[in-house]
């Protein structure tokens, strides 16, 4: 199978990690120097692993989420030689040989994390022919949750849930948020980085009120580029207080230019839900498409 960015001179196995995290104690998700960051720490992990074995593994994540974001479905690929697998394979102590590495690698990793760690390896598996996890994936789905006056604010969900001082009206965020929905270019609610594209295809954006009278936001695109979905959030906050109509959302999605007419929302109410992939016979052919697509930019 072909290496992913990270590749060596040995042939390796894909294997595809599903992981969960509490944001608040880290940087976001990408490796940075002197800062606790989720990548760092499980790379450090499988460095801890085959720290003996080649050089140390790289991860290629779906997804980058911001500090203080969190994630109860983001994906991971990891490529690992022969030699890193009989690793996983080799007799510990009394026990007998694993025959599952890619269910020992999960266990490895959340050993390494520890039984109270904000960062969980809960899935993983060796990956379909063809299968990346960043270039392959063909939606995300993020939700993004907000105590406003009419509801509950449980200090258990605190880290998790933005508490809001004034009664929104969800009838005109919902309205408002179905209004962005396609493709479009969301210059105006993302942050602007050089040699991006802001053109994306919002294929759902839709607010509801639970049982518990929080709100909670429905966000699901092809991707999403710097901050969008906190911007998303927060237009739509103004709208539920009143300082915006519904309808102004698309005039302002239309200028392509940042705004002081709301604030982006703060990080700890966004998760990450889940990520999208196609059929096996496919995941190729989309990893290609979206390489060809982010070159041409």
């Amino acid at each position: 199978m072909s290496t992913g960015e990270d590749a060596v001179d040995e042939p390796t196995t894909r294997f595809r990690l599903d992981i969960a995290y509490d944001g608040t104690a880290f940087s976001g998700w990408t490796r940075q120097p002197d800062l606790r960051t989720v990548q760092g720490d499980l790379e450090e992990a499988l460095k801890t692993v085959f720290g003996r074995v080649g050089p140390p593994p790289a991860l290629t994540v779906a997804g980058r989420t911001d500090a203080g974001v969190h994630a109860l479905g983001q994906v991971a690929h990891v490529d690992l030689t022969d030699r890193q697998i009989a690793v996983l394979q080799r007799r510990r102590g009394k026990l007998p040989p694993a025959t599952d590495a890619a269910s020992t690698l999960r266990r490895r990793l959340n050993g390494i994390a520890g039984l109270e760690t904000d960062v969980y390896v809960s899935r993983a598996s060796v990956a379909p022919s063809g299968f990346d996890a960043r270039f392959s994936a063909i939606w995300r789905r993020y939700e993004y949750r907000v105590a406003d006056n009419l509801g509950l604010r449980d200090p258990l969900a605190r880290n998790r849930t933005v508490w809001y001082p004034a009664t929104l009206g969800v009838d005109a965020m919902d309205a408002a948020a179905s209004t962005l929905v396609g493709l479009h270019d969301f210059g105006t609610f993302c942050k602007p980085r050089e040699g991006a594209t802001t053109i994306r295809t919002l294929q759902d954006f839709r607010w509801s009120r639970l049982p518990d009278g929080v709100l909670l936001a429905s966000v699901k695109a092809d991707a999403f580029c710097h901050s969008m979905v906190r911007a998303l959030v927060g237009a739509s906050i103004s709208v539920g207080e009143g300082k915006l109509d519904p309808s102004q959302l698309v005039v302002l999605r239309d200028r392509l230019e940042r705004t002081s007419d709301f604030r982006v929302a703060p990080a700890r109410g966004l998760t990450l839900m889940q990520v999208g992939y196609p059929e096996d016979a496919g995941l190729a052919l989309r990893a290609e498409q979206t390489r060809a697509r982010r070159a041409s930019v």
